[in-house]
């Protein structure tokens, strides 16, 4: 008779385990059993990995990466090179980016980028106003303490809105310091040993799986 599995252990044993990887759209999660976490069945989780080429998605078996930080695929990191609009949209694209964009001292310009992003997304006036005054005060005043590269039409043009601040209100703020990583940083970038190394360390991950 099998031997039985405390509460304790069995929670024991699911904490050891991320969550199963994404699903592709419109593809049913299979369902999980009580002990698929020990190998019984074949859960999501205890699929083998596959080998693919490198235009195909190197996947990964669920496991706690050291620092418990989620690692892109081989096929995300490809993609970085071919859209900057598809990096600056991965968390770990942006990540990567903002660590080379720190090597160069030009951090803050990606850091206005997602708080412009963040205050779109607003919609309650009260939010929107606090929000619009920390962005001002942070990145476009002369005093603010940290440095974004805006042109001085662009920066008059917010500040005639400060009265009456709007979720759109540094939308072309936004889209010109989009436009200077876009054209500027992300070609430095791809050359950079910080995504070069990254490249090469995926591929060596998937040549051993």
């Amino acid at each position: 008779m099998p031997r039985s599995v405390s509460g304790v252990e069995m929670r024991k044993r699911q904490a050891a385990h991320i969550e199963a990887p994404p699903q592709a759209p419109g593809q049913p999660r299979p369902p999980a059993c009580c002990l698929c976490w020990s190998g019984c069945c074949k859960c999501l989780w205890n699929e083998d990995r596959l080998e693919r080429s490198e235009r195909q998605t190197c996947t990964k078996m669920d496991s706690i990466e050291a620092g418990d930080e989620q690692q892109p695929t081989l096929d995300e990191v490809l993609s970085w090179a071919r859209s900057f609009e598809m990096m600056l949209r991965s968390l770990e694209g942006r990540e990567v980016f903002r660590e080379f964009l720190r090597s160069e001292y030009s951090e803050d310009n990606l850091l206005f980028w997602l708080a412009c992003e963040e205050i779109k997304k607003e919609t309650d006036p009260s939010v929107v106003e606090e929000k619009s005054r920390i962005i001002y005060e942070d990145y476009v005043s002369i005093l603010s303490p940290k440095e974004v590269s805006l042109d001085s039409r662009v920066r008059e043009g917010i500040n005639q809105t400060l009265t009456e601040p709007s979720n759109l209100m540094y939308e072309e703020a936004q889209f010109q310091i989009y436009t200077l990583m876009h054209r500027d940083s992300y070609p430095r970038f791809l050359n950079s040993s910080v995504y070069r190394d990254l490249l090469a360390n995926r591929r060596r991950t998937c040549l051993d799986t």
